[in-house]
């Protein structure tokens, strides 16, 4: 089955939509030069391949909520198989179509029924699943970072971070990320994002009283 065409403005983006193509732009880049090996690489969403990952990011740039819930319903409401169709769809032939397909929804303003500051989260969350496993680090624009933590602490969608989040007082160490009440937890403001969307790995860059807690609490699902 062929990919969908996102329905994209033909206007230049701004706010949070700038964000999240200049997110995906980035995210291209830093891939191009990849090699076989590196593209089976296991992220950190474990049952995923870095290769599989992205034709997840461009499946959600290519969903709207029309076809999410046809999907849904086709699917008899398993958000799993969901996410399996939609994945097989967007990943091609070979690692170079996979990334070229992505390369396609850089500027779709196309998503499913989530806020606009959720496919942030999607593009950011997703790019450091790809990113870590295979040693890449980017530096995050501070408010692109700070705009997503105050979002994940106050919201469980489309992940469990404010379930994570609640009852500690989360503080960023480079930005000015403050929120919530009681043990505190300390650390990088990527970090706490990651942690709170549930990548437990980055809770050994936390620090704090309330640092154990947040790490238990990994697991929700």
């Amino acid at each position: 089955m062929p990919p969908s065409t996102p329905n994209d403005s033909p206007r230049p983006a701004t706010g949070t939509w700038a964000q999240v193509h200049a997110e995906r732009a980035a995210l291209a880049a830093d891939l191009a030069g990849l090699d076989e090996g590196q593209w089976a690489t296991r992220s950190l969403c474990d049952r995923f391949t870095v290769r599989e990952v992205l034709a997840h990011m461009t499946a959600g740039a290519s969903l709207g909520p029309v076809r999410w819930m046809a999907g849904v319903i086709r699917c008899r409401f398993d958000f799993d198989r969901q996410v399996a169709l939609r994945l097989a769809e967007h990943m091609g032939a070979a690692p170079a179509e996979t990334l070229a397909r992505f390369r396609q929804v850089i500027t779709s303003t196309t998503k499913p029924p989530l806020p606009r500051v959720a496919m942030l989260g999607e593009t950011v969350v997703h790019a450091e699943d790809i990113r870590r496993p295979l040693g890449i680090e980017r530096d995050y624009p501070v408010d692109v970072l700070t705009a997503l933590a105050a979002y994940y602490q106050g919201s469980d969608l489309p992940v469990l971070s404010k379930k994570r989040a609640a009852g500690l007082r989360l503080a960023a160490t480079d930005g000015p990320f403050v929120a919530g009440d009681g043990p505190r937890v300390s650390g990088t403001t990527l970090a706490l994002v990651m942690a709170m969307a549930g990548r437990a790995s980055y809770c050994d860059q936390l620090d704090g009283e309330g640092a154990v807690v947040l790490r238990e609490r990994q697991a929700m699902a």
